[in-house]
């Protein structure tokens, strides 16, 4: 696991270097009832083997758990502190000082969102928004930071006219006193437009002028085909059509020379009534092949081999997003860690491989001493803030009611809340990592159908700082102050063995 952790990380280094390679992101937003703590987001993220992310904020909480990860982090300036940010040089220095600068380079920050959507979600903010965007590079180049961190705005795709065919395409000419700017501030300093797509939307709004399967990167026959009728190149899906389109309006303004990434784009996996097309089968289909698509290197018929990295809208469903039923059915997973659906991504490596068919479990190793077991599953349970409540009498876990039996559970439970780690299953010698599944009747483990692990800290919406006591692994033969006295003596011994 070290040696597979290892090559992701040269990876990460080669594609930083490269700045061609590939790769697929996902968004993560929060507006869940029960949003999972930034401990259990990053042991997900690790997982799945997830590498890059885009935060909508630059919540202090979330980019501490990402620290030494090496996961490549977008973070984002909030629509309402736009225009703060836009009219003092120094609140935007504050904001960068703050949110970057105190956690680069532990968190691997490569990118920040000033605003998302500015020009069509918050007009009024647009004529600062070129403004705030120079005024947070400038306080990056103070910190010599301007080089490792680019600076964008994600810009809807609705602010292009005419999207099709893509030659024709331009930029609503209203902004163009914004967008004229903010393109030579992307080009001279080497950074990217960011671009949120959704073909769902436009398959929905086109009134039957799309077909579902250009929608979704279905194959077509040739006639099916969309063609452009000044170039002659045949598209075949609502994506390539897209970037093309945004590639055809920067050359329109006599950019020619932007690489395009794609900060939002997927498909909904629930609808009301009124849309029949958010389906569980269609979102898989549209984010399985789109994956395919971006790691394979296919580019653009515009840009041939060029690949266009892309972020995932998103990782989780957010069951308090307002709205139809779609909008809170975007995700790739529940609250919990299960996904939503199964991507069928057989030959795409390890990406978001959540088919779960190479779980990996930590268990009690075979003869291991049973003093030693003891010591280890009180320490899971106490000081590794592992949740031991099923392992109460009278829960699902329970039975069998032997020393083995429990510490599995407790070590499972800590290998997975740990991102799956070797050194997360040792505890002094006693644990083993196994492909069994060690669930069985009512007990469900962790890392069973893609379940992640309960902790007991706090959300990441959490204004305190202090997390909830640890849950003591308990026998019911016990007092609550006698189990206590027992794991913390045991507890320390562990600790000093360790």
């Amino acid at each position: 696991m070290a040696l597979l952790l290892l090559l992701f990380l040269l990876l990460e280094v080669s594609q930083a270097t490269a700045g061609e390679d590939p790769y697929i992101g996902v968004n993560i937003g929060t507006d869940l009832s029960d949003m999972p703590h930034p401990t259990q987001v990053v042991a997900l993220l690790k997982a799945q083997q997830i590498r890059h992310v885009r935060l909508y904020n630059a919540d202090q909480a979330m980019l501490v758990a990402l620290a030494d990860t090496g996961i490549r982090v977008m973070v984002t300036i909030p629509n309402e502190q736009l225009l703060g940010i836009g009219q003092s040089n120094s609140t935007a220095a504050n904001w960068v000082t703050r949110n970057v600068v105190a956690h680069y380079p532990a968190t691997n920050i490569t990118a920040i969102c000033v605003g998302s959507e500015v020009l069509t979600a918050l007009p009024n903010a647009g004529p600062v928004l070129v403004n705030a965007i120079k005024f947070v590079h400038s306080a990056l180049a103070a910190s010599n930071l301007d080089k490792r961190i680019k600076v964008s705005s994600p810009l809807s795709s609705t602010v292009i006219l005419d999207p099709f065919p893509p030659s024709q395409a331009f930029f609503n000419r209203s902004w163009n006193p914004v967008l004229v700017p903010m393109l030579d501030f992307l080009q001279s300093t080497g950074s990217f437009l960011m671009l949120n797509m959704y073909p769902y939307y436009d398959y929905m709004q086109s009134n039957g002028a799309i077909p579902l399967d250009y929608a979704l990167f279905k194959p077509l026959t040739p006639k099916m085909e969309a063609i452009d009728s000044n170039t002659l190149v045949h598209y075949t899906n609502v994506f390539d059509a897209t970037v093309d389109a945004t590639y055809f309006a920067m050359d329109f303004l006599n950019f020619t020379n932007i690489p395009v990434t794609v900060t939002e784009t997927g498909w909904p996996s629930k609808g009301d009534s009124k849309e029949p097309d958010a389906t569980m089968e269609n979102a898989n289909t549209y984010n399985s092949n789109l994956i395919r698509r971006v790691m394979n290197k296919t580019g653009t018929p515009k840009h041939p081999g060029i690949a266009v990295s892309t972020y995932i809208y998103e990782l989780y469903n957010e069951d308090m997003k307002p709205g139809p039923t779609s909008e809170k059915n975007w995700g790739l997973f529940e609250a919990n860690g299960d996904p939503v659906y199964i991507l069928r991504l057989t030959g795409s490596g390890s990406l978001l491989a959540n088919d779960t068919t190479n779980q990996t479990y930590c268990t009690a190793k075979d003869g291991a001493d049973q003093k030693m077991l003891q010591a280890a599953l009180d320490w899971a349970c106490g000081p590794g803030k592992v949740d031991c409540s099923p392992l109460l009498q009278g829960k699902p876990c329970y039975e069998p009611d032997n020393v083995i039996a429990h510490a599995t559970y407790a070590f499972n439970t800590y290998y997975h809340r740990m991102g799956k780690t070797s050194d997360a299953c040792d505890f002094n010698g006693v644990a083993d990592i196994t492909t069994t599944d060690p669930s069985h009747g009512s007990c469900t483990f962790p890392g069973r159908n893609g379940t992640m692990v309960n902790i007991t800290t706090p959300s990441m919406n959490s204004v305190s700082s202090d997390s909830s006591g640890p849950r003591f692994y308990d026998r019911g033969g016990f007092t609550g102050i006698l189990v206590l006295i027992k794991v913390m003596l045991r507890s320390a011994i562990f600790l000093c063995v360790f």
